[in-house]
């Protein structure tokens, strides 16, 4: 899963929402290092992601990408789940999707002091650019494709033509999403209290 969907997995605290994020740059050890609820959500992001690339939804997905475009179609998908979350956000929320979002960012503009080093670089760019809120447009997908693939040392032209495949199996793919998230909610749920009661227990 990509930015959005991590953090609206952790949205009923905005430390929580921080650590969702946090998943994506702390290092693999974070034992110590950060306010438990924080670390809690560092580690339930990791099970997320093997959650989702283990789901039955997501293999099939994948699938109906080009083989030799296949290894990067998971980058791709993460990127389009926050476009559909975004763009069915009410179905998901009570709370509007521009207001979630600006509140995330005052969250990291807050908690700037235990941003990583890149983190606390994309920061800024993320709240003014508004990374978050713009997924409801689709064109946001393709220009954060095109700036993950500008990061790639070789075969950023693969990442950019996964794009194809994805607006070819549009409909499918939002079919799947539909069925998958409400699961990943409700994993997602059930794991972070495992994760609760064994930091207490």
């Amino acid at each position: 899963m990509n930015y959005l969907a991590h953090i609206y997995l952790a949205r009923h605290d905005n430390a929580a929402m921080l650590g969702a994020l946090l998943g994506d740059f702390a290092k693999a050890n974070v034992a110590g290092k950060y306010a438990p609820l924080i670390e809690t959500e560092i580690l339930l992001h990791r099970k997320i992601d093997s959650y989702t690339d283990s789901h039955a939804v997501t293999k099939a997905a994948l699938q109906r990408f080009a083989p030799g475009r296949r290894r990067f179609a998971g980058i791709v998908l993460d990127v389009f789940y926050d476009h559909l979350l975004a763009k069915d956000w009410p179905s998901y929320s009570d709370v509007p999707l521009q207001e979630f979002v600006q509140n995330f960012y005052r969250t990291l503009d807050t908690h700037h002091h235990l941003l990583p080093p890149k983190l606390l670089d994309i920061a800024p760019r993320m709240a003014e650019q508004n990374w978050l809120g713009s997924y409801q447009d689709f064109r946001s997908v393709e220009f954060a494709v095109n700036r993950i693939s500008q990061r790639l040392s070789r075969d950023g032209n693969l990442l950019r033509e996964a794009l194809l495949d994805l607006e070819a199996h549009h409909t499918a793919l939002t079919a799947g999403f539909a069925h998958f998230f409400p699961e990943l909610m409700q994993f997602a749920e059930a794991e972070r209290n495992r994760l609760r009661q064994k930091n207490t227990g």
